[in-house]
């Protein structure tokens, strides 16, 4: 008998969701990069086990290996966790540093400024003036050594002065990550007029977007003509508050002695103005301004505090140096046991002289600080080993698909004033809408070191037309991976770009 065939209903099919719904991944915190003994051991899972997963994933790995991050995200993932980088010994003892002071907490705290400009118009004479007028004054008496900062003392409010050689030291620092300065005196000669410094000066200073207020010094000159300087300055967009414009002018003569006093009270009140506040009562922090190795008291640095109080006795790190603070001086060479936010100190106690505009903080175990000066030493060695890489034109383009860049920073330079004008002209006609130029900086001249600190601390592209680059110039481009091109043809530098 042939059994007769029995037909199955057939099976309802369910419309498949669009999305499955995700399983919520619980958190896993590593420390990365991490062996396969030790994520196995936090997974809880046998080694063997996770060895054989490795190996269904394409990669063959002993228990001692070490995983990338990449690679422990996937196989966290598929045992139901998303991983998250445990802080690793520096993140947790700079922690304190990092958090944010409550309002009520902060206090006003002096200005710090930096005078700029060309080589000759009487930055150092102009300094020296208020040193002399100022500080004589107080009661302390003259001062007794150079430490690169001082700091003067008026009725209405404190100044903080940087004794920074030029704008290269400057954007130097800011290459480093530290904005010291709050407000830019840019000191222009009444009889010589704006010069191809001080028009590198204002560029450097308007990358930092800090305020500019403008000496106009030596107008004890008979050849001093200060209205031409001030037609100058509106050319750069620095019009006179007498003009209608918002940069305050000041004509003062470092020789006689002239306009210092307004020039002091136009700075305390621009410090007003931007209301300079920290916190006094935490840990320090701030910036080393200089460091030698004095004969007799070994590594010697002076520090600028930019937040926080440092103590006699403290330990910090700087650099990839550590130490305790044996002794601590003022700008006039006395001992003193504290230094508050925007306070001058030299210190000894270090144990290596660190670079100038590397921050300092403090740290509240010497073992961790000297374990931290360790690590950062290990760390410097490789990254000599692996070359910096900046921005160049082949990465651009992926960069800005990615969304990453918005904005392409270009510092140009040309031969001849037409030349700048022909390419700025052709540039314009490249404008796009994901994309814009900024030029930070222009000139005539060969490209100089001036302009590869600028471009290293701003992150831009150096162009040359019919133009070369300084020896110099060339090596800073190599050793810290900028992108330096020249051109002798318009259309070619307009395809690079395009």
């Amino acid at each position: 008998i042939i059994p007769k065939k029995v037909e199955k209903p057939p099976i309802e099919q369910k419309p498949l969701p669009l999305e499955q719904p995700a399983v919520a991944l619980k958190t896993l915190e590593l420390n990365l990069p991490i062996t396969v003994k030790d994520l196995a051991i936090k997974l809880q899972e046998k080694p063997s086990f996770l060895i054989k997963t490795l190996m269904s994933s394409g990669l063959m790995a002993g228990i001692n290996q070490t995983l990338e991050e990449s690679i422990v995200a996937k196989v966290c993932q598929k045992y139901g966790y998303q991983i998250k980088k445990a802080p690793g010994q520096e993140e947790l003892a700079l922690r304190v540093h990092q958090e944010i002071d409550k309002g009520e907490l902060l206090q006003l705290r002096p200005p710090i400024v930096t005078f700029m400009g060309h080589v000759d118009h009487g930055k150092t004479s102009l300094l020296d003036a208020i040193r002399k007028t100022k500080v004589a004054e107080s009661e302390y008496g003259g001062i007794t050594q150079h430490i690169g900062a001082y700091k003067v003392v008026l009725p209405r409010g404190e100044i903080t002065f940087l004794d920074t050689p030029g704008h290269e030291a400057f954007t130097a620092m800011r290459a480093r990550g530290a904005g010291v300065t709050d407000i830019v005196v840019l000191v222009v000669a009444a009889d010589d007029g704006i010069m191809p410094q001080t028009q590198e000066a204002i560029d450097h200073a308007r990358a930092a977007g800090v305020p500019i207020i403008v000496a106009i010094n030596k107008v004890d000159k008979p050849q001093a003509d200060i209205d031409r300087v001030k037609k100058q300055l509106t050319e750069l967009n620095l019009t006179a508050e007498d003009w209608g414009g918002k940069t305050i002018t000041v004509p003062v003569s470092a020789k006689t002695g002239q306009g210092i006093d307004n020039l002091l009270e136009m700075i305390i009140l621009e410090a007003q103005m931007l209301e300079l506040k920290a916190n006094p009562k935490r840990p320090a922090r701030g910036v080393v301004i200089e460091a030698k190795l004095s004969k007799g008291r070994g590594p010697v640095a002076t520090l600028l505090v930019q937040n926080g109080t440092l103590h006699l006795g403290e330990v910090i790190i700087a650099d990839k140096y550590y130490g305790k603070m044996k002794g601590m001086y003022n700008d006039r060479g006395q001992s003193v046991t504290s230094a508050p936010p925007s306070f001058p100190v030299e210190v000894s106690g270090l144990s290596g002289i660190p670079g100038v505009g590397e921050q300092f903080f403090v740290i509240e175990d010497e073992k961790v600080a000297r374990e931290l000066a360790l690590k950062r030493q290990e760390n410097k060695r490789q990254q000599q080993i692996k070359a910096v890489k900046r921005i160049s034109l082949e990465d651009l383009h992926s960069q800005i698909q990615e969304g990453k860049i918005k904005e392409l920073k270009l510092i140009l330079k040309a031969d001849v004033q037409g030349s700048l004008e022909a390419i700025k002209e052709t540039l314009n006609k490249l404008q796009s809408q994901e994309i814009k130029w900024n030029i930070i900086h222009e000139g005539m001249g060969s490209i100089n070191t001036s302009d590869v600190i600028l471009a290293i601390a701003s992150d831009a592209l150096i162009l040359g037309f019919h133009v070369d680059a300084e020896e110099g110039a060339k090596e800073l481009g190599a050793k810290e991976g900028t992108d330096i091109r020249t051109y002798n043809i318009i259309y070619e530098l307009a395809n690079d770009i395009k």
